[in-house]
């Protein structure tokens, strides 16, 4: 039973934490809604939910890359290279938009040199980015709609059940007709 708390407390930060990096990525992907200041700010905070989220998942990215080349399932190998394709893409997107910046990098007192191509590789990578993270997301389909219902809208939905009818009794011919 401890362990079955355990594994729903550790569902319910995971839920949390791809939440809130899907919901970050989703305004970092359009910064001329958001703007430059918050593009930029909320990309490096990406950066950091990205290290809690393969943190979250260390043991399972060590498992797997120890029996990569073994006998593991398809799903997992797929997911693993899918994973690490999105990492490397994640990691370019937000090094190239450190390199690019106008608003962060200056707040902090930092200046990079301009040119150098990373106009370039930020808005291809952002751009495969958002293939990767449709891959991922439907690889994760499931996972992601069972643990909605069961940690959003069951909760939720608790305090509004609506009034079920009593179970029906067997009536016999005589009370039926009165």
């Amino acid at each position: 039973m401890k362990q079955d708390k355990k594994h729903h407390s550790q569902t319910k930060i995971n839920l949390a934490v791809d939440m809130g990096i899907f919901l970050g990525f989703l305004i970092a992907e359009a910064p001329h809604f958001s703007g430059v200041a918050i593009h930029e700010w909320l990309s490096i905070a990406f950066g950091a939910a990205i290290i809690a989220h393969l943190l979250l998942h260390w043991q399972w990215i060590v498992e797997v890359t120890r029996r990569f080349f073994s006998h593991i399932p398809f799903q997992s190998r797929l997911n693993y290279i899918l994973n690490t394709l999105l990492f490397i893409d994640m990691t370019l997107v937000i090094y190239s938009g450190l390199m690019i910046s106008r608003v962060a990098l200056p707040a902090l007192g930092l200046s990079v040199a301009e040119g150098g191509g990373w106009r370039g590789i930020h808005d291809v990578t952002a751009n495969i980015s958002l293939i990767l993270v449709g891959l991922h997301i439907a690889l994760h389909w499931s996972w992601i709609v069972n643990a909605i219902k069961r940690y959003v809208i069951q909760p939720l939905s608790f305090g509004h059940r609506v009034a079920q009818p009593e179970p029906s009794t067997k009536l016999t011919q005589k009370e039926v007709s009165r």
